[in-house]
């Protein structure tokens, strides 16, 4: 069981949650959460005792070696760590792990009631799944929210799925019966892409978290990495025949569709993001 050594007085905490498996096509929903825990110097808060929920022989434990030489064992695992720097204006507690392998209704209520010791009354979760996008095009992002009226208010585009889901539904769908505002961002990455990670994916994760909860996010040099991965993928693509011929029917159905990223709300996105941006450096 998590237990925490003290219950530290967190101002307006929200949750920010990320799991490692069927939910993180191109690793980008952990790699953004990876992202926030290095750029806001987030401290590890708890860990999941793991014997409850995993199968060591599908999600082994790895051994590692410090720089004496000493050898030590890591086990699979979730993990929460707190970001509480000023700037924030709020606190922020980072959820990263690995999708269980049982007992997952047992996992979501473990983990919510460290959150409601904490004072979470917010939870943002990410998922990235592999779908027919082309690599040249805006990474499409898809949100669901428990609340409809906090959908309408931050103008998310709904998910329409429908079909099996992993961790991150089931994780949500606890948070929103146990009363909280739970508001979960999917992003496409494109199925023909074998290698990972997808930065472009977590760039535009890390960009609607931003919108949703006004907080700042410095995004490093995610958007150069981003601009290599979708260079790398395009000399890949030239080199197969078959491969670009795919990935130019899929502009032309991309192209069919009024994209969001041309739309007027989200021209009115980006110019309120720049001003943020921009009170902030003043």
């Amino acid at each position: 069981m998590i237990e925490l050594d003290s219950v530290p007085q967190l101002h307006e905490p929200v949750l920010i949650a990320a799991f490692e498996g069927w939910n993180d096509a191109g690793e980008s929903a952990t790699g953004a959460v990876e992202h926030l825990e290095q750029t806001w110097n987030a401290e590890p808060l708890a860990s999941l005792d793991p014997d409850e929920y995993y199968d060591f022989q599908v999600n082994r434990p790895i051994v590692s070696l410090d720089p004496d030489g000493i050898r030590s064992l890591q086990w699979p695992t979730t993990r929460m760590s707190l970001a509480n720097s000023p700037d924030l204006g709020r606190d922020v507690v980072l959820l990263r792990g690995i999708e269980p392998n049982m007992r997952w209704r047992g996992f979501c209520a473990e983990l919510l009631s460290v959150a409601a010791d904490l004072g979470v009354e917010q939870v943002v979760t990410f998922g990235a799944l592999l779908a027919d996008v082309p690599h040249t095009r805006p990474v499409p992002v898809t949100a669901s929210a428990s609340d409809p009226a906090t959908a309408s208010s931050l103008g998310l585009e709904p998910s329409r799925y429908e079909g099996p889901t992993g961790i991150v539904g089931v994780f949500q769908d606890a948070a929103s019966r146990g009363g909280l505002n739970a508001v979960s961002l999917w992003a496409a990455v494109p199925h023909y892409v074998g290698q990972s990670p997808c930065p472009k994916a977590t760039v535009v994760l890390l960009r609607r978290l931003e919108d949703i909860l006004d907080l700042p996010v410095p995004l490093g040099d995610l958007p150069e990495q981003a601009e290599a991965w979708q260079h790398g993928v395009e000399e890949l693509a030239q080199e197969d025949a078959d491969v670009a011929e795919y990935v130019q029917r899929l502009e032309e159905a991309s192209d069919t569709i009024d994209l969001p990223e041309a739309s007027g709300e989200h021209i009115a996105r980006e110019f309120e993001r720049y001003l943020r941006r921009r009170g902030r450096d003043i």
